[in-house]
């Protein structure tokens, strides 16, 4: 076991908290282009934004909420910018490294360009909306790891604090898919090259030597684990492989689906209407996956097994996956090649 891997005794769960109702996300709003307005003056980070309110819904409200005002996600990021939020309340250095963030024009490109090669691969969206995402779905998951007994890597090998350990979390969630940019194949190596600089202005205003470099190492390794085969030697690098296999709720993960690319890759993607994180019953954490479609079988078992299998938080997660409603949801009349 792993020296960060010592999950407590899981706590009787109270059940699931109550499920939205049914929602269609805007997902070809979030991926138009808007070149004719003003940027978006920056905004202070959203002390509002806490633990229970980053749902993949409540992120895709806001991405919506924005369309109104046509964010820039894909294509030259000349229009306003959609606001990285995350739940940093208590932790004034994430609070810092979000306004650097939401501060750089030319990391909010590198997310822009990243879309554009997704569209061109007709994949779904790779751009602000799903970093946003990624690094909400990561944090939380770091936190209920963390409050489950485990050791971030930071804290075990630096003396460093758990506030650091979350500082690493987003930032690597926010870069890990910098390298589709220039190309998808072998994108996680992509994204090393492009990373070091990023990371070292970003965290400049934060923190000095030795901590930066260390921290900056962290990163990159969390970034490189998220591959295929990926090997996380750290909590935070475990958490980001796995946020990252979780965006796929409903209107992210059907782009290829609805664009007309019809195989089991994009048909068990539009399988997937919700996923929530819960306190779990076996384990700590609970990953619920609702699907409309018995086809989503396939998106759970190939990708998001794959990606909890070798991330270290096997003894944390627990996934269930159940089909809404009392029969199956007709995805696709006829297959013809």
């Amino acid at each position: 076991m792993r020296p960060w891997a010592r999950p407590r005794e899981v706590p009787p769960s109270s059940g699931s908290p109550k499920r939205r109702p049914e929602r269609e996300a805007a997902t070809a709003t979030r991926m138009s282009q808007n070149h004719n307005q003003a940027p978006l003056a920056q905004q202070p980070v959203h002390d509002d934004w806490d633990d229970d309110a980053f749902t993949t819904d409540a992120m895709l409200d806001q991405a919506e909420t924005m369309a109104g005002t046509g964010p820039t996600v894909l294509g030259l990021a000349r229009g306003t910018r959609l606001q990285i939020r995350v739940p940093a309340r208590h932790n004034e250095k994430l609070q810092r490294l979000i306004a650097e963030v939401n501060a750089d024009p030319s990391l909010y490109q590198l997310w822009c360009s990243a879309n554009v090669n997704a569209q061109r691969l007709e994949m779904s969206d790779h751009g602000p909306v799903h970093v946003q995402i990624i690094a909400n779905t990561s944090l939380k998951l770091l936190r209920m790891a963390l409050g489950a007994g485990a050791v971030s890597g930071v804290v075990h090998d630096y003396g460093l604090t758990t506030d650091d350990a979350e500082v690493v979390v987003v930032l690597a969630a926010l870069l890990h898919d910098i390298g589709m940019a220039i190309h998808r194949a072998e994108h996680e190596g992509y994204s090393l090259i492009l990373a070091p600089a990023l990371i070292s202005r970003l965290l400049a205003p934060i923190y000095g030597e030795p901590e930066r470099t260390a921290l900056g190492m962290e990163t990159l390794h969390a970034i490189i684990a998220h591959r295929a085969g990926g090997h996380p030697l750290t909590l935070e690098a475990g958490v980001v492989r796995v946020g990252d296999a979780l965006d796929m709720a409903q209107g992210r993960s059907r782009i290829p689906y609805q664009a007309g690319h019809i195989d089991i890759h994009s048909v068990s993607a539009a399988a997937i209407e919700r996923v929530d994180i819960v306190p779990g019953v076996a384990k700590p954490i609970r990953v619920e996956v609702t699907m409309l479609n018995s086809a989503g079988i396939f998106q759970i078992d190939q990708l998001l097994r794959d990606k909890l299998q070798g991330s270290g938080l096997e003894p944390y997660v627990e996934v269930e996956a159940t089909i809404e409603g009392e029969s199956e949801k007709k995805l696709i009349n006829i297959l013809r090649f």
